[in-house]
């Protein structure tokens, strides 16, 4: 039984008329009869008492009158569902972000502007370090991540830089350093550190560690803290400093400083990642209000 089928069925069904309903699907009268008696060969049943003045349903078309109109309406809204799928206004866009990430006014507007323009579309957004995000992009388990970096992006992936934000020292407010308005990563050589566990996929980590060379000095490590808020916790009481970008001032805690470090090349950038080959229309509308947004900053 084929959907032409169907359709030629209700337009008879809701005309009682063949002669109406044959000018309905504009076709001649005789082929939609011969459809008809088809469709009744094939389903086994009668659907019309065909008289010389009327057509009527039979009990069997009656029910066929009322499924053919579920079955046909929904193969149209499935037409319509994937016509907005393929012009990226329904479906899923699976997005990553480092615990940074949405303390950006920039990231947090891009979000509520596509959700604005795209409700169809449906955000599943999850918090992972960088590289955790650089292997889930690759592997075609993210579609678009929001990450930390400063080198080039893995093979076949691309980055649109957002941000850029310095590296801070993040102290008690009654250490000695707490009133500098920047300070060098040479000068915290004695200082007991809370930091990164060793492979946690923070971007801070490998950078902190690379500064730490250029000036001299090793690191003393007293506490691991996967999350930036939990190491701020700790400094607050009094465990240690910390190296945290920028941003997370904004969760700064009673007690504890924020100082820029001084060092060249004590930064981090935020971007935007995808795959190069993505063809996806929801990355493609996302990629172009990053554009807009861009274009709109004085």
């Amino acid at each position: 039984m084929e959907l032409r089928h169907l359709r030629y069925f209700l337009a008879v069904a809701e005309e009682l008329h063949f002669t109406r309903a044959a000018a309905r699907l504009h076709i001649g009268q005789p082929p939609l009869s011969q459809q008809i008696q088809a469709l009744e060969a094939e389903l086994g049943v009668s659907l019309f008492y065909r008289t010389r003045r009327s057509v009527k349903l039979t009990e069997a078309g009656e029910h066929l009158l009322i499924r053919a109109r579920e079955i046909v309406g929904a193969s149209e809204a499935v037409a319509g569902e994937l016509h907005r799928i393929a012009q990226g206004e329904a479906g899923e866009l699976r997005i990553g972000f480092t615990s940074t990430g949405l303390l950006m006014n920039d990231l947090r507007a891009l979000i509520r502007n596509y959700r604005q323009h795209f409700p169809g579309v449906s955000l599943r957004l999850r918090e992972m370090y960088t590289q955790a995000q650089f292997e889930a992009l690759s592997q075609a388990e993210l579609d678009i991540g929001f990450v930390r970096f400063n080198d080039a992006p893995p093979t076949g992936l691309l980055l649109y830089p957002m941000h850029r934000d310095r590296l801070c020292l993040v102290l008690p407010d009654e250490h000695p350093l707490a009133l500098r308005d920047e300070v060098a990563l040479a000068e915290c050589q004695d200082e007991d550190f809370i930091f990164y566990p060793e492979r946690s996929g923070a971007s801070v980590a490998p950078l902190v560690r690379q500064l730490a060379t250029q000036a001299g000095i090793q690191l003393r490590v007293v506490q691991e803290a996967r999350e930036a808020l939990t190491q701020i916790g700790l400094v607050s009481a009094g465990m240690g400093v910390a190296i945290l970008p920028a941003p997370m001032a904004v969760m700064q805690l009673p007690g504890v400083r924020f100082i820029p470090l001084s060092d060249e090349g004590a930064h981090l950038d935020m971007g935007l990642a995808c795959r190069a080959d993505d063809p996806s229309p929801r990355v493609r509308s996302f990629l172009q209000m990053l554009d807009e947004q861009r274009n709109q900053r004085p």
